[in-house]
């Protein structure tokens, strides 16, 4: 069996694939390192497991697609033979022929359903939280495989606290910093999601926005950064554990008053 493999930059730069978690990102690139020269490996929970990973970045692959999976625990890697070209002095055939019999390739190499029509019943899209099993879940067949059709989870697929979650901390900066961010974005919710996945908490996230609120709003040059892909991104812990230091402007405000009506006797001295 080959011992490199490859990515395409087609799947991995894509706006589908960099929106996930990075756990998620992370459980890709892993599966990948572990799977046959045909893209199929039976271990998938253990590598999820190994890499400290959750079975939610494991479901998020199989539900957008970048991996599909059988009732028998095996996956493969979707676009494998776009990410991979062995040599065939170096190619192993796949052991699980008949996973391999389910699937066809198409032109571009993706692996795809041979009948869409009649989904076969061993293929499946989500994986089961007891053994090492996997249910269907979702028809495969009414799912189109094209890169417009992969997208982040609805409202009516997150979890409803997840959601709720996501829809306080943005409403919470748009009160503090006077803004009018949307909650159902992806990138914020991919931000928001990737720090309560290293164990933040809601309290955390106001704390950031209340002392960023604190040090920022009055600086015309950093005002801007008040967004959530600067105070819920990789920074966060650092703008968490700052210390703020209390200022009083020669306008006479404090730098703590971050309220809407600051920035309103702002704009009079303008």
């Amino acid at each position: 069996m080959a011992e490199r493999r490859m990515f395409s930059s087609k799947i991995v730069c894509s706006d589908a694939f960099t929106e996930m978690p990075f756990s998620a990102q992370a459980l890709y690139f892993q599966l990948n390192m572990e799977a046959d020269d045909d893209g199929f490996l039976n271990n998938a929970r253990r590598v999820q497991r190994t890499i400290c990973a959750s079975e939610e970045d494991l479901n998020l692959l199989l539900e957008k697609r970048f991996i599909l999976g059988f009732k028998n625990g095996v996956v493969v890697i979707k676009h494998w033979r776009m990410n991979n070209q062995i040599r065939k002095d170096r190619y192993t055939p796949t052991q699980y022929h008949e996973e391999f019999d389910l699937l066809d390739i198409k032109t571009d190499g993706a692996y795809t359903e041979k009948n869409k029509e009649n989904p076969v019943d061993t293929l499946a899209t989500t994986w089961q939280p007891d053994g090492n099993q996997m249910a269907t879940q979702y028809s495969i067949g009414k799912v189109s495989i094209g890169k417009d059709n992969i997208s982040c989870p609805s409202d009516d697929e997150e979890k409803p606290d997840l959601s709720e979650t996501y829809k306080t901390i943005v409403s919470y900066l748009n009160e503090k910093a006077g803004t009018n961010y949307k909650h159902t974005t992806a990138k914020t919710r991919t931000a928001i999601h990737a720090r309560l996945e290293e164990g933040f908490t809601l309290d955390d996230f106001k704390t950031v926005i209340d002392k960023k609120c604190a040090d920022w709003l009055c600086d015309e040059k950093m005002e801007k950064y008040l967004r959530p892909e600067t105070l819920f991104g990789t920074k966060f812990e650092g703008y968490l554990n700052a210390k703020h230091t209390e200022r009083n402007d020669n306008d006479g405000f404090n730098a703590k008053d971050t309220s809407n009506s600051a920035k309103r006797r702002i704009g009079n001295y303008i």
